[in-house]
């Protein structure tokens, strides 16, 4: 649970909270190329996978400091809900 909260942190982090009418909703390959850009990594996979009745991609990442992380990317664009 504390990796899905430290992930969904992250994903916050990166893409920012904006209101949900600004957002617009994500395929798979968006999301990686997001990540890849906002992060600077190499991309090891990226998989659709569902947290309750929501759609998340979930992108392990090798960081430039050669760690790896495991990004999560709501689908719709919205934040994702922190006790699913």
């Amino acid at each position: 649970m504390r990796r899905v909260m430290l992930s969904v942190m992250l994903a916050l982090a990166l893409f920012g909270a904006t209101p949900a009418h600004a957002q617009r909703a994500l395929d798979l390959r968006d999301a990686v190329e997001r990540v890849q850009r906002e992060t600077g990594g190499r991309i090891l996979s990226a998989e659709t996978v569902r947290i309750g009745e929501q759609k998340v991609y979930r992108i392990k990442v090798l960081t430039k400091d050669g760690l790896v992380k495991v990004v999560l990317v709501p689908a719709a664009g919205r934040e994702l809900n922190p006790e699913e």
